[in-house]
């Protein structure tokens, strides 16, 4: 069975009422239910949650290192452009992971096109809307069966 992580940062639990024209009017309850939908059907566990503190984010990174996750779908949220703690967390417990946005953020403010994850990422999905998160799913279950690790 593959075991998901998914990790949302700051400011991401007022998704639906927080600046609809950038993030869509979803609710991080309703992304988690669809993803929810989407793991039952092809036998996935999913471990879904969100912090506006960075240092637990850090702490269930590494947690993931020791509790069967195979792979991790991260939206950073503002931690994306200012976190190398997080950064070095994903990178000290080696688990592939995917990096989401909702927005793209290449359309935004010059600072938003900095990722301090981008180049340790297997892929980056932005501007999707939380179709995104489904094809970080998609993109990680495949990944994940296919036994390339390249």
């Amino acid at each position: 069975m593959a075991n998901f992580l998914v990790l949302n940062g700051p400011n991401l639990n007022l998704l639906g009422t927080r600046e609809p024209s950038h993030y869509g009017t979803e609710s991080l309850d309703q992304i988690e239910a669809s993803l929810r939908q989407l793991a039952k059907q092809d036998g996935a566990h999913l471990a879904f949650e969100q912090s506006n503190a960075e240092h637990l984010i850090v702490d269930r990174i590494h947690a993931a290192a020791t509790d069967g996750t195979n792979f991790i779908i991260i939206n950073p949220a503002a931690f994306t452009h200012t976190s190398v703690a997080i950064r070095d967390a994903l990178l000290a417990v080696a688990i592939p992971f995917i990096e989401v946005h909702l927005s793209n953020v290449y359309k935004r403010e010059a600072f938003r096109h900095k990722s301090y994850f981008s180049d340790v990422a297997l892929g980056v999905i932005s501007g999707l809307g939380s179709v995104g998160y489904e094809a970080a799913f998609m993109a990680g279950l495949r990944y994940l069966k296919s036994g390339d690790k390249s």
